[in-house]
């Protein structure tokens, strides 16, 4: 039950599965004749298997957030191809869910009427959705607030509810870009518990950008470090911890806290590197 401790090291790219990564770059153009462009990402592989969590994590900046863009096709790499269930991503893909750090929850709908939405998304009528979207909001902790509109509730109950109707689409593939980073301590817990249940169960491919290391190994069976702007790929982790796991409780297990302190050795290099630069 002990995690596997040690890294994959850079360019070692996983099986090709559910998402393949292959030589990404993206290059955010400068003004005038291009001088001054942006590499935001730089020759970035590696691939996701089917039902497989995977965890991003790095340097503010690096471009974690921007792969997940890139992957959800809502806009093209500079160079190389991402491939979704085999198809090259060139618009958004069939079955993709993604949870951005904004709640983008629809502001004249309330609670439930905005879960509902991904459950009718995914083909249920609107009977069978609603029902759906009470569930979720009473099992994640908001059943007091399914009649309430987006500007009643604090920012981590619209995180809930932005979440919620991300589960309610059950997508196939999960892209979530800190899902729980509104969220305080003892509501994280039984979110990400929660959040976990639904995984184990559906078996859905997740890629999950977070900063908190803690929660990467709770959550994935794989982190992946990336380095300093430009971003690449710095590390690979495995996380070998039995399922089903509980989001606070894996924290206790023997070799975690190796683990933890192997993945900080390497964001800390890269972050040691950001603020020489920036110093």
């Amino acid at each position: 039950m002990e995690p596997q401790l040690g890294a994959t090291s850079h360019g070692i790219a996983a099986t090709p599965g559910k998402i393949d990564i292959r030589g990404v770059s993206l290059r955010y153009p400068g003004f005038g004749s291009g001088e001054g462009s942006n590499l935001a990402l730089d020759n970035v592989s590696f691939g996701i298997g089917d039902g497989e969590f995977v965890a991003i994590i790095g340097p503010s900046g690096c471009g974690k957030s921007t792969l997940l863009r890139l992957v959800s096709g809502l806009f093209p790499a500079t160079a190389g191809t991402i491939a979704v269930s085999g198809q090259v991503v060139t618009k958004v893909p069939p079955g993709i869910g993604f949870l951005f750090q904004s709640d983008a929850l629809l502001p004249w709908k309330t609670a439930i009427e905005n879960v509902a939405i991904g459950a009718m998304l995914a083909g249920k009528g609107q009977k069978e959705a609603r029902a759906r979207a009470h569930a979720l909001l009473h099992e994640i902790g908001l059943g007091q607030a399914i009649d309430r509109y987006p500007s009643e509730l604090s920012g981590g109950m619209r995180k809930r509810v932005a979440l919620s109707r991300t589960m309610a689409y059950e997508p196939n593939v999960f892209l979530l870009d800190e899902p729980f980073s509104a969220l305080d301590a003892q509501t994280r817990i039984h979110v990400g518990n929660r959040f976990l249940r639904v995984l184990e169960r559906l078996g859905q491919t997740v890629m999950f950008v977070t900063h908190d290391i803690d929660e990467a190994i709770a959550l994935a069976d794989r982190v992946v470090v990336m380095t300093a702007a430009p971003g690449r790929i710095a590390a690979e982790f495995p996380i070998n911890l039995a399922r089903p796991r509980d989001y606070y409780q894996s924290r206790m297990v023997p070799g975690f806290r190796e683990l933890q302190g192997q993945i900080w050795d390497v964001l800390r290099r890269e972050m040691q590197g950001v603020l020489s630069r920036e110093g």
